[in-house]
């Protein structure tokens, strides 16, 4: 069996991976921005892009954060589950037990927490339920693969929230930031064995023990490297439209100022940047 046949080791997968495939499917089929929809900064994603690219950067922040757990810590990342496209953003497995995160990007917006309600910005989501469906769900799939029960503590991490405001804690998974997650994780007192984290991490690691046909062997480092060129030119469109933000007034002041002429040759130059 060739290398390229084989299931990924689940070790090897990195943050925001299935997210970002999923980007980048939808980025191919994305026309090239003309030369001046570049000069204004017209950014290269496309509408059904954007919600992926923000996924994928809180995906990657978590990851970056789950990076300085110690060693006695596994920590997988976009795990496929189910049959289908499906997964969950991190599974943790260490001495304090073991855990999925559901990550969610909220950026600048408040975020309130009731029971079983979360709400962003005023809006009701599904994250608190996605968050315990995650968890029962590895639990029952590490259970049969390791042959003991194994019990799953599910979160949803939000990341960069203007606020969270919790009024009444959910019952079945913990609600934190991203800067609160790693305090939490220290939290909980040692509930693992050496032997059961032992058995627990073999088998986690595993594809089959989660998905029912694993995808083949991938290119990860290709997959970040194409991530990074996006994210460099999502940048620079941004740049460029703060810069024409700043720029456009002052021309308008000028051209009051001292005349139409003066104001069109600045104009001139800044669209030859």
């Amino acid at each position: 069996m060739s290398a390229d046949s084989v299931p990924a080791h689940l070790g090897t997968r990195v943050p925001g991976q299935a997210v970002i495939e999923e980007l980048l499917a939808l980025q191919s089929q994305v026309r090239p921005r003309s030369a001046v929809q570049r000069i204004f900064g017209v950014s290269p994603l496309s509408r059904d892009s954007w919600s992926w690219y923000v996924g994928a950067l809180g995906e990657l922040a978590v990851g970056r954060l789950l990076a300085n757990l110690g060693p006695e810590w596994l920590v997988l990342h976009a795990v496929p589950v189910g049959t289908g496209s499906s997964d969950i953003d991190h599974v943790l497995v260490g001495p304090a037990g073991v855990f999925t995160i559901n990550t969610k990007n909220h950026s600048g917006q408040p975020v309130w927490v009731a029971g079983r309600t979360l709400m962003v910005a005023g809006r009701k989501t599904r994250h608190l339920y996605n968050a315990a469906h995650e968890a029962a769900r590895a639990s029952k799939l590490l259970t049969a693969a390791a042959g003991f029960p194994v019990d799953v503590t599910g979160a949803v991490v939000v990341v960069s929230p203007k606020s969270l405001t919790i009024k009444a804690r959910p019952e079945q998974v913990a609600v934190v930031t991203d800067a609160q997650l790693l305090p939490w994780l220290g939290r909980f007192n040692p509930a693992l064995t050496r032997e059961e984290l032992g058995r627990i991490s073999a088998v986690a690691v595993q594809p089959r023990t989660w998905h029912r046909r694993p995808a083949i062997r991938g290119d990860q480092w290709a997959l970040q490297r194409k991530f990074e060129e996006l994210r460099h030119l999502v940048d620079q469109a941004r740049r460029r439209r703060a810069a024409w933000v700043l720029s456009v007034p002052a021309v308008v002041f000028l051209t009051l100022a001292n005349g139409a002429h003066l104001g069109a040759a600045i104009m001139h130059g800044l669209g030859g940047r």
